[in-house]
């Protein structure tokens, strides 16, 4: 049984009298799709992949996509990140881009579209990227050195291709760039400061994101976890922190600058100080399946009703009838916690 702490909201029914927007049964609006487009990678991140180079690749057609995208949008959402695996390597994405770029919210504001990349082909795809309709990006980086960029990602040289291509995505205007570092005690850790110095001489946006345990390799601990308060401590070493206020509501990542007004951190701690009360996001894996939360232990296939022929409507009473499940929060670190059946690159990010 799952104890939660919010308010109970009315269970949304189906119907023309039904509520437009998406609401979970903790009161929850949802607001915020992630829609996974390969699962495919170049990278072989340690807190992500086995080292294996062995492949197992799930992707749908660029139109089903646009039609499960399309639903979600109709019924509320005003915020596409597609992610991956690695999105610059799906073949089809600027059409998929000018697609999502085209929609409209409920409210009749154009979509805000984000993509997550591990930047490793953003040079050549920046400006192509823009103009489909990109509005930002999230650039995966998780050192400010060679040597230990490679240990990370397992492949050499790859620092410089992202370094190329943040820098790419600046000059195209999809700025502010956001650079998200998933910290992990003994590999990355002391990048910390240096990363801090990146942000205020680059101009980026540096986020510190906590390692969850969706690795392949299942070898998370709670040890090996670089808390907030950690990473806030040695932030303070190199200058007096300043809090910034929220850009909007359910942000996950608590923001601040530093005295002087240059630069900006981001710490995302979902292991530490989880933020599951203001959650308003939902996924979709490439493969198609709905997942109300990165540590559900059960899947929503919703290309399945697409295969069979099903309506717009029917795509739409599956997604409120998932959206209601949706858990009231993640249980990482207590007893009898059990890890997702699948990793977060099946996942998508």
């Amino acid at each position: 049984m799952e104890h939660s702490s919010f308010t109970s909201a009315a269970v949304l029914e189906d119907g023309p009298d039904a509520l437009s927007r998406l609401q979970d049964r903790h009161g929850r609006l949802i607001t915020d799709l992630r829609v996974s487009i390969t699962d495919r990678c170049n990278y072989r991140c340690v807190y992500c992949r086995t080292g294996n180079v062995g492949a197992q690749y799930a992707e749908l057609p660029i139109a089903a996509y646009v039609r499960m995208v399309r639903a979600f949008v109709d019924l509320g959402i005003e915020k596409v990140r597609l992610t991956g695996g690695e999105p610059l390597l799906r073949r089809g994405l600027t059409d998929l881009i000018s697609e999502l770029a085209s929609m409209r919210t409920i409210n009749r504001s154009p979509l805000d579209l984000a993509i997550t990349t591990n930047g490793h082909l953003l040079e050549d795809q920046a400006w192509r990227l823009r103009d489909a309709g990109l509005n930002r990006i999230t650039v995966s980086m998780d050192a400010v050195d060679a040597e230990t960029a490679a240990r990370i990602t397992r492949v050499p040289g790859s620092f410089d291709h992202v370094l190329k291509g943040i820098q790419a995505a600046q000059r195209a205007g999809l700025e502010p760039v956001k650079v998200n570092c998933v910290l992990l005690r003994g590999f990355n850790d002391d990048q910390i400061v240096p990363f801090a110095r990146f942000s205020r001489e680059r101009g980026v946006v540096v986020r510190f994101i906590e390692f969850m345990p969706l690795d392949e390799d299942r070898s998370w601990t709670l040890d090996s976890v670089v808390s907030y308060s950690e990473v806030k401590t040695r932030l303070e070493s190199l200058r007096p922190l300043v809090k910034l206020d929220p850009t909007t509501s359910g942000e996950t990542a608590v923001r601040y600058t530093f005295d002087d007004g240059i630069g900006e951190i981001g710490i995302i701690a979902p292991v530490s100080r989880a933020f599951c009360g203001e959650c308003s996001r939902i996924r979709v894996t490439s493969d198609g399946k709905i997942r109300t939360c990165l540590f559900s232990q059960s899947e929503h296939d919703l290309y399945a009703i697409l295969q069979r022929g099903g309506t717009d409507n029917d795509l739409a009473s599956f997604i409120r009838r998932t959206v209601i499940m949706k858990e009231a929060r993640h249980h990482i670190g207590e007893p009898g916690f059990l890890k997702p059946s699948r990793s977060m690159v099946h996942i998508g990010g």
